[in-house]
């Protein structure tokens, strides 16, 4: 049997398409189409309809970091290649997006037991347009909140922080992406606000051990920004084994 929507091979008495998350019709019932899962949009509705996480989430911001740190320790090698390839293309205009979306890629598949590689980096291009225009509009919102305001700034770029994983995992468009990171970070602004200083100060940290250091704090910081979103969000398992 195939999904209606997509067009992937499901299981008979699947209700829900692993891949697309829309509902099955089954023949075993004809017509009677269940209702959608969770989070998921019916048939009909809006492309892009902003996706709603559950409630009562709490950041965990020293628990998260400890976790990137034992992820990116036990694939030293490929992460300190993928992180000195990122550090030296980051200076190159407008593709810094691309490349964060890229490295989440490749610890979205560690995390769910796949083999990474270095190459992983660049498939962050293949959604390019929408992590170009979703890291100009972050830019602009957090100046925005900075010049406000110091703090604002920094809540402001917490609230985005899940963006790009939204845009490669959920196949979301740059604003309904934005969107989604925001409705996580709204159930506690202030941990996930910490969550991002304890970052910015791991990396800080990295940039005094003579800079090298960063070799090894970024891919840590950005790994914990992916247990994090694995953790509260969950990782589609077929868009992992399509990447």
């Amino acid at each position: 049997m195939f999904c209606h929507f997509c067009g992937t091979k499901v299981a008979d008495n699947a209700q829900f398409c692993p891949n697309c998350g829309q509902p099955i019709s089954s023949p075993a019932s004809p017509g009677g189409t269940p209702p959608p899962p969770p989070n998921v949009p019916a048939p009909g509705s809006a492309p892009g309809a902003p996706w709603t996480p559950p409630v009562g989430i709490k950041a965990q911001p020293g628990r998260w970091i400890g976790e990137g740190w034992s992820l990116v320790t036990s694939d030293l090698g490929n992460y300190l290649l993928i992180s000195l390839i990122f550090v030296l293309l980051n200076g190159v205009p407008l593709i810094q997006g691309a490349l964060v979306a890229g490295f989440h890629i490749f610890t979205m598949k560690k995390l769910m037991g796949r083999r990474g590689d270095v190459g992983d980096l660049f498939k962050g291009f293949n959604f390019f347009v929408h992590t170009l225009v979703a890291s100009l509009l972050i830019g602009i919102f957090v100046f925005a909140g900075t010049l406000a305001c110091f703090i604002p700034g920094l809540v402001i770029a917490a609230m985005y922080k899940f963006t790009f994983l939204f845009i490669v995992d959920k196949r979301m468009e740059f604003w309904p992406a934005m969107q989604a990171s925001h409705a996580v970070v709204r159930n506690d602004y202030f941990g996930f606000t910490m969550f991002l200083i304890l970052a910015f100060l791991v990396n800080v940290l990295g940039f005094l051990c003579l800079i090298v250091g960063l070799l090894v704090t970024v891919p840590v910081t950005i790994a914990a920004i992916t247990v994090a979103y694995k953790e509260i969000v969950g990782v589609d398992p077929a868009t992992v084994d399509a990447l």
